[in-house]
This record gives structure tokens, sequence and C-alpha cells, in this order.
């Protein structure tokens, strides 16, 4: 059964998902969607309208969202980036949607603005989450152990954390604010399946607006 990835390796969602999909030792053929494949962009359309990468297709099966995309790889894969206990799941599911919400939204708010024209930029709405980032570090701070964000396992809330983390880093830096989510990080960019994912993106590194 053929399976089809569709999204961009820059994109912090594609990438949460292919930790996933890397963790597990999951084939797949890339789309890689750019101005340069229109065909790739016509299909991904046609799988999605709301045209929000990623998109897995599975056979029959279309899958849209980083988190679903994870939670069916992990199922067809003999699990364990869900927890089987019901409670330790709610937590991962918790941790997932903490590290979109609060770390990555506020990141691209602030990509957003970057890129905006001059005369339309929002100088007091980038502020605000900035504070934000400060705050969402600060609770991490206050959570995390010397492990993974839930404890023992590599889960789903580290495949979130990866490239939320790492691009919130390059905007908002944590200096020597937040060690525990420096060092956290650090244990995350070191994953095989996570240094695979930075490989992939370095080509396109330039097109991010805080690359150095």
């Amino acid at each position: 059964m053929s399976r089809t990835f569709y999204g961009h390796p820059l994109s912090s969602y594609c990438q949460k998902a292919l930790i996933a999909l890397y963790e597990h030792g999951v084939p797949f053929d890339w789309r890689v969607l750019s101005p340069d494949d229109p065909q790739a962009g016509a299909e991904f359309s046609k799988l999605w309208p709301m045209e929000h990468m990623p998109v897995l297709v599975d056979g029959a099966r279309v899958l849209r969202e980083s988190s679903v995309v994870i939670e069916y790889v992990d199922r067809q894969n003999g699990g364990g980036l869900i927890p089987a206990d019901p409670d330790a799941a709610l937590n991962v599911r918790f941790l997932d949607r903490f590290f979109d919400n609060f770390v990555m939204s506020p990141v691209q708010a602030i990509v957003f603005d970057r890129i905006r024209p001059d005369g339309a930029h929002d100088d007091f709405g980038v502020e605000r989450m900035r504070q934000r980032l400060d705050k969402a570090y600060g609770w991490l701070e206050g959570e995390l152990g010397d492990g993974w964000a839930a404890g023992e396992d590599f889960t789903l809330a580290d495949c979130a954390a990866s490239p939320s983390l790492f691009y919130a880093s390059k905007i908002q830096p944590l200096g020597g604010r937040f060690p525990g989510v420096a060092a956290y990080l650090e244990r995350l960019e070191a994953r095989p399946a996570i240094a695979r994912v930075r490989e992939e993106a370095q080509p396109y590194w330039t097109m991010f607006p805080f690359a150095d």
C-alpha cells in the first residue's frame, strides 16, 4: 500500500508528523509543496481545500492535521507514541495541544508579522506573543524533568515540542533564563528522527525570516 506525504520540510507541523513517521520507520513518497511543483499543489488542494499542511494519504485514507496523522501512524505501527493508559494518554494529548497552541501559535504570529509589508506590522501584537512565549517557557521550566515531555517515554508530546521549541528558540531565545527547557531542547535535537528532520529542512533554512 502506497503512502504519500504532502508538505514542506520547513513547516513546523510537517516536521511534527515526520518525526513520528521516522520514529516508526514508515516508508512514504514525498510531495514537497512549492511553486516549482504546481501539480503537487493542485493535488494537495483537492485533498484538503483548507490547504493546511501536512496531509498523509495511505491507500484510500486521507489524514489531515499533524496530531491526527501521528495518532494514525502510531496505531498502524504498534503504538508507543500514545500511551495505552487512558490517563497517561490524556496528559500526552494535553501537552501536544500546549506546544501547538501556546508555543507554535505565538511563533507563527511573530513570523507572519515579520513578513508583512511595511506599514502593516503589529508591534503591540508581537510583544504580546513574546510575553506568551515567556509564560510558556516558565510553565515548562517547572514541569519538565530529566526525560521527555510526559515522562520517561518519547511520545506525541515530544513530536509537537521539537519544532515548536526549535523555532521558538530562534525568535525568543532561551538564554540562561530557562535551563530546564534548554536542556530538554538539546535532548530533542539529539534524537535521530529529529536530527533527520533538521537535515531535510537545512536547504530551505534561508526562507525562514529569522535565519542567521
